[in-house]
């Protein structure tokens, strides 16, 4: 038994496992031209299959390895290596799976390989493996099999195709797939690739879904074997890798890297905002934002105060090319003033993800734990874990309570381990759920003063006046309010946010905060925002109406919609019923950009969406559009079947 066996529990639960189990499929596909077509995309993990192996008797597949006095080269091969890849094509394709007649050239090659890159795997010398990508701007392999219309996604210049990973017989004991699909996912996403397309074998379809490829319902089959035709965004696939972090350092001390790119890439938060792939961002097309429904952000529907653009406005020139105040002081005095708060617990900064950054790397180190709920906003657990380096526990929210937030079982939970940060969003993103303002002071009030409690209440304004904690943070010994101005004064272009905490948290951070933080076009949207009230009190109101309207006609196309209290709701597509993935990619070919759960957090499973409230012309587009995305991918999921069949 392999040492690893016990603790993996040969439930293929780590991503080295699901790469080798993928391996050892792929490989037993008899004579079939679709063979040069099942390896996946990088976090696809499909593998080739050691024919040669016997089988094992209990079923268990040995976990992949690279043995300690194995050195492995991943690089990219050169027109050198050519011949000698075609003849190893010819080797497996040709002689050992019989997919292809032998030829007398003892060669495999496709048109493909007009413009295909390799990437290989050495040993010893030896040329052990190697896989193939398919850059945008050509033919891919899939167009053989299916019209581009039929995709849910348009073949642009960020589509690229995965194929042809192959490990010689050997070396097939190796980690040597999972390092070679890695090099192609960190190629693709170093050319700025958005999107992988791959096919798959249905039978290891479930491995493919946990790798992050999502299946398009479209199968082809060829002799007695089916695929299916699988995509998934590079963020998608990114997400799946860091899964699986402590197994991608493991393989990096065995192998020698020999791209020319970092082995691990440089990571953020996924945040909304896709639709800018429609604007484009050069942003010499700004017209298209009309074509476009930006429903995966969360900005204001409505715009600015007309104090704000009319100060704006008139002054633009000015403002443009105008330095600053230093320190934001007339912000903070305005700030002070609207919220009666002193303006000594007042941090002014240039967005709250500012804030986050600045606060969070100089309270926690390495050694420091961090408790938040989970769904809610990444960029807490983004900044603590992979910024700093700290420990974050998560309390997870349940779809049977609407996602409300567990208060009791975070008071149970601090009772019994110290946290150095507690992170509370209140409304939370992505549930839109609400905890009113004195149930949370009681609960805060017990929560000793040496940890410290941050209060995210970026949508608040939305639940109703009076419901913001500042004026308690201000009083209070270790409670921290962050409030962006972005998405309830529309004002997220200019970026501009502040801090509530008590006098010496804010001091301390102050002496941290860069002179001219936050810029004078903001600084004086931000003013003028909160000396017009009555104009945003008024808007909360309308979105209320919206948010209302939205929802009843979203349950009106079998939606499930959880109650909410900001400017957007998370829904759930019917159990059985297309994944929000498909959902997602049909709608944004009709302009409408989604925001799917799996991409917040696994808690909310592959049928959720969360959907900005936006005015009443918008919203009915947005229903509409869903609804025919929902309707055309659930006719494809009931007429699952080969769409014709493929003759050897």
């Amino acid at each position: 038994m392999h040492p690893l066996a016990p603790r993996l529990g040969y439930h293929f639960k780590t991503w080295a496992f699901c790469m080798h189990r993928l391996e050892n499929s792929a490989n037993r596909l008899r004579p079939s031209p679709l063979r040069l077509l099942c390896a996946v995309s990088l976090q696809s993990l499909s593998m080739t299959t050691d024919v040669s192996r016997p089988s094992n008797p209990r079923g268990r597949v040995p976990v992949p390895r690279i043995h300690s006095d194995t050195k492995v080269a991943i690089a990219l091969a050169d027109e050198s290596d050519r011949p000698e890849l075609y003849g190893l094509r010819h080797q497996v394709y040709a002689l050992e799976l019989g997919q292809h007649p032998p030829n007398s050239a003892q060669r495999l090659t496709d048109p493909l390989d007009a413009y295909n890159l390799y990437f290989k795997a050495v040993v010893a010398g030896r040329i052990a493996g190697f896989v193939s990508v398919t850059p945008p701007g050509h033919s891919y392999s899939v167009d053989k099999y299916f019209a581009r219309e039929d995709f849910p996604f348009r073949f642009d210049d960020g589509l690229y195709e995965v194929r042809l990973l192959t490990v010689l017989p050997s070396h097939r004991r190796l980690a040597l797939a999972s390092l070679l699909m890695y090099a192609a996912l960190r190629w693709v996403e170093s050319q700025g690739g958005t999107r992988i397309v791959a096919i798959g074998r249905v039978e290891v379809l479930s491995l493919y879904r946990k790798a992050g490829l999502q299946p398009l319902n479209r199968k082809v089959t060829s002799g007695a074997v089916t695929f299916e035709l699988l995509t998934a965004t590079l963020p998608e696939l990114v997400r799946s890798v860091d899964r699986h972090k402590r197994e991608l350092f493991w393989l990096e001390r065995r192998v020698d890297w020999q791209l020319n790119i970092p082995f691990h890439a440089s990571r953020t938060c996924s945040h909304g905002g896709a639709f800018f792939e429609a604007i484009g961002e050069d942003f010499h097309h700004l017209e298209r934002r009309d074509e476009v429904i930006s429903a995966d952000v969360l900005d204001a529907w409505f715009p600015p105060s007309p104090r704000v653009i009319s100060a704006i406005g008139e002054n633009l020139p000015w403002l443009l090319r105008t330095s600053p105040p230093t320190n934001a002081g007339g912000m903070v005095r305005a700030i002070a003033l609207a919220r009666n708060i002193p303006t000594e617990c007042i941090v002014a900064a240039a967005g709250s993800s500012e804030l986050i950054f600045l606060a969070l790397r100089d309270w926690l180190d390495g050694k420091s734990r961090v408790l938040r709920f989970d769904p809610s906003y990444g960029e807490y657990t983004h900044v603590a874990e992979r910024v700093v380096g700290c420990r974050v526990d998560k309390l997870a929210l349940r779809r049977d309570d609407d996602y409300a937030l567990p208060l009791a079982k975070l008071e149970l939970e601090l009772a019994s381990a110290f946290y150095d940060l507690v992170v509370i969003v209140n409304p939370n993103s992505p549930t839109g759920g609400h905890v009113p303002r004195k149930q949370l002071e009681e609960v805060i009030a017990r929560i000793p003063s040496r940890t410290r409690v941050w209060i995210d209440e970026t949508y608040v304004e939305y639940a109703g006046p009076g419901e913001s904690l500042e004026g308690f943070a201000a009083s209070s010994e270790n409670v921290v309010v962050c409030k962006s101005m972005s998405k309830v004064y529309a004002l997220s272009g200019v970026r501009a946010a502040y801090l509530c905490a008590p006098a010496p948290i804010a001091h301390a951070l102050r002496q941290i905060t860069p002179p001219w933080a936050v810029s004078l076009p903001a600084q004086v949207a931000a003013v003028n925002a909160l000396e017009d009230s009555e104009y945003y009190a008024a808007r909360y109101a309308e979105n209320h109406h919206l948010r209302e309207q939205l929802a009843s006609s979203l349950r009106g196309i079998g939606l499930t919609v959880c109650p909410g209290s900001a400017n957007f709701l998370l829904c759930h597509l019917p159990s059985g019923s297309p994944n929000a993935a498909l959902v997602s990619q049909r709608s944004r070919m009709r302009g409408l950009y989604l925001r799917t759960g799996e991409e917040i957090s696994p808690v909310l499973g592959v049928h959720a969406l969360r959907i900005a409230v936006k005015d009443l012309q918008t919203n009915r587009r947005i229903v509409a559009i869903l609804q025919s995305a929902i309707q055309v991918e659930r006719r494809l999921q009931q007429s699952a079947r080969p769409l014709f069949p493929v003759v050897s």
